[in-house]
């Protein structure tokens, strides 16, 4: 992608308005925790000590509008208290430059590190470094620093015990999750209908996954509605897709055909009415229609072999899938608690996470971890930008460094985005507070109560696009500046122009320190190949020895294989938006590469399905094909690092000597799943295997193509204006 066209997708997406369900009693009530702390601070206090509450209550209250499943309160309370700290360490470092600085670099890439815990962390940590720039300009003496910090953690306890008091649908998140999970597979199964082939996207029950992870004191708490339905979505997607698939289930056309349509449309049905009854907690509820398609005809039953198999597999699920969602409706028996991956799923408390989180910061201090590059790019451009803003003969210069690490992501899109929306933004938001300031003239109250109203606007758009809750957030200063006495006139200009150099030196940053994803495509594809190959060799050994230690293994080799996934589809979306010329692996490579690692991924899904039970007969002749798919797959790995070309001898070698071994006619489903396998594994090969004249032509020829298709989007733009 050319600078120019990554330029307008960014300026597209900072400007996007995103479909989110508004959520107006949470905004609702963390703008009266932010009241709350205004209202009594004017009363019995001043403005200066106001706006140190109005800190502390709105970044608390924003950091629990994050995506985390942690309690909120918890989130609240650690906002107020990191931000009270920085508070009171900015002030004790403040007044020189040699010690004030040292300090901004060394918090400043403590909270960059951040990112290497999570989204929530990362961005709770850089709403910390802004309190301590803000601090620099409270002339207090040590006494008083020390009450404008207990102030501002006062913001956060408020906002905790809003939460602990007012529970706005408690558990909904996690309700969320689970219906999600299984809606998605409902509509998988729809999609299976028309399309037997059709891919499947695992996010939602990854997230799923991660609600399902709890605390010990949330696990007593928790709705047992939540324990069970989960691990059934994981059973059903499976066998939906081999009752549709042509190869191992019902047959392409016929009368077996349309008992598969009937029966993945009665599936999709059942599974909506138990996502609705989750998200809902009323009774689920299905039509005679779909209850009458799920009886299985034990003398008329079209289906045969495998897709009667996977029908009468299915049926049983989607039996247990009511059950629980009936069970777990109010007045109705609890279901009783599934144990599976119970201690997997085990959330560490906040005491606990410490270790946690220190191995996690330890694994990113690398020079090539797209965390440890923001973490130098946030400290070098906090500094730097209090360097320039202190000689600027202008007020409030701290907005410069404050823009600046907020709009700061690890990576190139969301950066670039952000620093678009906060400028857009702040300027619709100052030129809507500024009239209004001017109409109403001075006056602290009002001030103090449209800043609470725009904190309540900004919350309530947060989900719906940066720029539209940054329109209320800077509304919401100018009226903070207000109510402490500042004149309009000198700090909505100022505002402008520090927002548009903050965000300006945000973007250089990037340019001159970049984390570009698109050389790392080969390394992160070679990962998901390696995770693949060894999901597929532990359900080839499930087949070789079925006991519970392997379907153990097998469980884990699945959800290792969904995180490299995962892991690949965030890397390939991003480098499909930098402006940076491929290396290694072209986007044409890279997309085919992709379908045919899934394909791989579908086979070893279908052939999941069918595992056979701890006391089945075992086949030993899949165990030689399991040491084969992994060994390949890892020395696959390594050759798509190194840029070589892969091979697949051992497979092919394990493959010929199955088809002479009659124990191997007892096993259809996997004899066929093994060579959809093997046709999977010659695309990926064909994708990324090149001549060595390829090899130094690739890079020239992707350029030239999107040079290309770039001149003619530009045409056609400019045949239209000219139209027009």
């Amino acid at each position: 992608m050319t600078w120019l066209r990554a330029l307008r997708e960014v300026v597209r997406s900072g400007l996007t308005i995103e479909e989110a369900r508004l959520e107006p009693l949470l905004a609702l009530r963390t703008a009266v925790g932010v009241a709350l702390v205004i209202g009594p601070a004017l009363w019995l206090a001043s403005p200066a000590y106001a706006a140190s509450a109005a800190l502390g209550a709105y970044s608390a209250g924003a950091a629990t509008f994050q995506r985390t499943w942690r309690p909120r309160k918890v989130i609240a309370l650690g906002a107020g208290v990191g931000l009270a700290l920085g508070t009171f360490l900015g002030y004790l470092a403040a007044g020189r430059l040699a010690t004030f600085l040292p300090l901004l670099a060394v918090w400043a890439f403590a909270a960059g590190m951040a990112w290497a815990v999570g989204s929530t962390a990362g961005i709770v940590a850089a709403t910390t470094v802004g309190s301590m720039l803000v601090t620099v300009t409270l002339p207090t003496s040590i006494g008083r620093a020390l009450e404008h910090a207990g102030i501002i953690a006062l913001g956060g306890v408020a906002q905790a015990l809003l939460i602990l008091l007012f529970p706005i649908r408690r558990w909904g998140a996690h309700r969320d999750a689970l219906a999600d999970a299984l809606a998605a597979v409902a509509d998988y199964a729809r999609r299976l209908r028309h399309d037997p082939t059709a891919p499947f996207d695992p996010e939602a029950l990854m997230t799923a996954r991660d609600a399902a992870a709890v605390t010990p004191s949330q696990a007593r708490t928790r709705p047992s509605v939540l324990h069970g339905p989960r691990g059934l979505a994981e059973r059903i997607r499976p066998v939906v897709a081999a009752l549709a698939d042509p190869g191992v289930g019902a047959p392409p056309e016929g009368p077996g055909r349309d008992r598969a349509r009937e029966l993945l449309d009665a599936a999709a049905e059942v599974l909506d009415a138990a996502a609705r009854s989750i998200r809902r907690g009323t009774p689920a509820e299905v039509s005679p229609g779909s209850t009458d398609a799920l009886c299985i005809d034990e003398e008329h039953e079209v289906l045969e072999g495998p897709a009667r198999q996977a029908a009468e597999r299915l049926v049983e699920l989607l039996g247990e899938a009511l059950e629980i969602a009936r069970c777990g409706t109010p007045g109705r028996t609890p279901a009783p608690p599934v144990p599976e991956d119970a201690q997997v799923l085990v959330r560490p408390t906040m005491f606990r996470l410490v270790p946690v989180v220190v191995r996690a910061v330890r694994r990113e201090l690398r020079r090539d971890s797209p965390v440890f590059r923001h973490a130098v790019r946030l400290a070098a451009v906090a500094t730097l930008g209090y360097l320039i803003a202190a000689r600027l003969p202008v007020g409030h210069g701290y907005w410069v460094p404050i823009t600046s690490v907020m709009v700061m992501r690890p990576d190139f899109h969301q950066t670039y985005a952000r620093a678009v929306a906060r400028l857009a933004g702040t300027l619709a938001g100052v030129a809507l507070a500024t009239g209004m300031v001017r109409a109403l003239g001075p006056d602290a109250q009002v001030f103090g109560l449209l800043a609470v109203v725009s904190a309540g606007l900004s919350f309530m758009l947060n989900r719906t696009g940066y720029a539209y809750s940054q329109c209320f957030t800077a509304a919401y200063v100018v009226f903070l500046l207000g109510m402490g006495g500042q004149a309009w006139e000198q700090t909505v200009p100022e505002r402008v122009v520090l927002t548009l150099l903050g965000g300006a030196l945000a973007m250089l940053a990037y340019v001159v320190f970049p984390a570009w994803e698109t050389p790392r495509l080969p390394g992160r594809l070679a990962d998901w190949l390696a995770a693949e190959g060894r999901y597929a060799a532990a359900v080839l050994r499930s087949y070789a020895e079925p006991t519970r230690e392997q379907h153990a293994d097998l469980r884990r080799a699945l959800l290792a294989s969904r995180q490299a996934r995962a892991a690949w589809q965030e890397a390939y979306d991003r480098a499909r938006q930098e402006p940076v010329r491929p290396r290694g692996l072209t986007s044409r490579e890279a997309e085919e590469a992709q379908e045919a690692i899934k394909g791989f991924d579908r086979a070893a899904m279908l052939m999941e399905s069918h595992v056979p039970r701890a006391d089945s007969r075992p086949v030993p002749e899949a165990e030689r094909l399991a040491e084969a798919l992994e060994a390949d797959t890892a020395q696959a790995a390594a050759d798509v690092r190194e840029h070589r070309n892969p091979d697949w001898a051992r497979v092919e070698e394990a493959l010929h000597a199955w088809e002479g071994a009659a124990a191997g006619e007892g096993s259809p489903v996997v004899r066929r799943g093994a060579a959809m396998q093997k046709r999977a594994l010659e695309a990926l090969a064909t994708a990324v295997s090149r001549t060595p004249l390829e090899r130094d032509v690739g890079s020239a020829r992707e350029e030239q193509r999107v040079r290309a298709a770039a001149a003619t989007e530009g045409d056609r733009s400019g045949s239209a204006h000219r139209g027009g």
